[in-house]
């Protein structure tokens, strides 16, 4: 995937370029920078440094990875945050812009960034992973790179806590726990004194979700919004996934460079989804073609179920999703962070 947000020790990277996190003299420090020396070989890595002598803030300069299992390593200088007011916004977004750029022309095809600034140097986290995402996807729309932003532990990231706190307000307000929910289904079903045909009904439609390999026995509370009847679902499923993208993509007048990195998928696997009619998605992908498309929710639920897949309110992953859904928020590096920092699988 394009952008990955990923728990790990940036020094195990195994990518073309680990970004070393350093300061002006390039001299080996502590923390993470001192790792990655240390890893790499400090002796053949500082004379290499010294060598090169001096990094300015917000540049970048690269050096051989040594013992690393990354090729090279690019060491850039990010800014000590003062009060946001004196140009350190510039300066980070320069890092991650003037370090993509060296990993290209040194035909790197892989990158992993710590979250640059955000340790001792004393930057927000929360304002400097919202600066690396943006600095990231603008360079992304223009080239074809994988990139990883390595995070160590839950405490080295996150998103903004009016962000958190939105969300978490709205899972508390529309999760719903798997066993609660089909009790209430259950229930609901009797309050409104459904008949022995109404559960033949409901066993009809076993039999067709089962017969065209739907992952859910009953139709989730959002699926159910459409009341679809039998007639209309065989007509429905005559189209495949594919040819229901095909037919959003023109319908949006979209082209498809622009679906794929809005959707945070390489253009290989865009290409096999679109030249194969038959080809099933993962539920991870197909829901971040929906975003790519900014479906509304009901939208978005028809794109699954032609995958074979549904959103589900006791899934908590599902319920952050269609909190960005309902609210217009279509940035798929902004979902994958919230994903992310809610120990959620991303749309990766």
């Amino acid at each position: 995937m394009p952008l990955t947000i990923v728990r790990n020790d940036i020094t195990k990277m195994d990518v073309d370029a680990i970004i070393n996190s350093t300061n002006t003299s390039l001299k080996k420090g502590g923390g993470v920078c001192g790792a990655i020396f240390e890893m790499a070989g400090t002796q053949k890595l500082q004379a290499e440094c010294d060598a090169i002598g001096r990094c300015e803030r917000g540049e970048a300069v690269i050096t051989k990875g040594y013992n690393l299992p990354a090729r090279h390593i690019i060491h850039t200088v990010g800014p000590v945050w003062n009060d946001g007011k004196s140009g350190e916004s510039f300066l980070l977004r320069a890092c991650y812009a003037n370090s993509l750029a060296l990993a290209v022309r040194h035909g790197c095809e892989s990158i992993a960034f710590p979250l640059i600034s955000s340790g001792i140097y004393g930057y927000p986290k929360d304002e400097a992973l919202q600066i690396a995402l943006d600095a990231i996807r603008d360079f992304l729309l223009e080239h074809e790179l994988d990139v990883y932003l390595v995070v160590y532990d839950n405490a080295s990231f996150s998103i903004s806590k009016t962000l958190f706190s939105d969300i978490e307000r709205y899972i508390d307000d529309n999760y719903v726990d798997e066993h609660k929910s089909h009790r209430m289904r259950f229930r609901n079903m009797r309050d409104l004194g459904e008949d022995r045909h109404s559960y033949e009904s409901v066993d009809k439609e076993l039999f067709v979700n089962k017969t065209y390999g739907f992952i859910t026995v009953f139709k989730d509370e959002y699926a159910a919004k459409k009341e679809r009847r039998l007639e209309s679902l065989q007509e429905e499923l005559a189209e495949s996934f594919s040819e229901r993208l095909i037919r959003l993509i023109d319908e949006k007048s979209m082209k498809d460079p622009e679906v794929y990195k809005r959707a945070n998928i390489n253009r290989q696997l865009f290409s096999k989804i679109r030249c194969n009619h038959g080809y099933q998605p993962s539920k991870q992908t197909a829901i971040a073609l929906a975003i790519a498309l900014r479906l509304t929710l009901d939208e978005t639920i028809d794109l699954l179920e032609k995958a074979g897949y549904t959103l589900s309110k006791s899934i908590k992953a599902d319920v952050i999703i269609e909190y960005f859904i309902e609210h217009g928020m279509y940035d798929i590096f902004e979902i994958n962070s919230a994903l992310f920092n809610f120990t959620q699988t991303t749309l990766n």
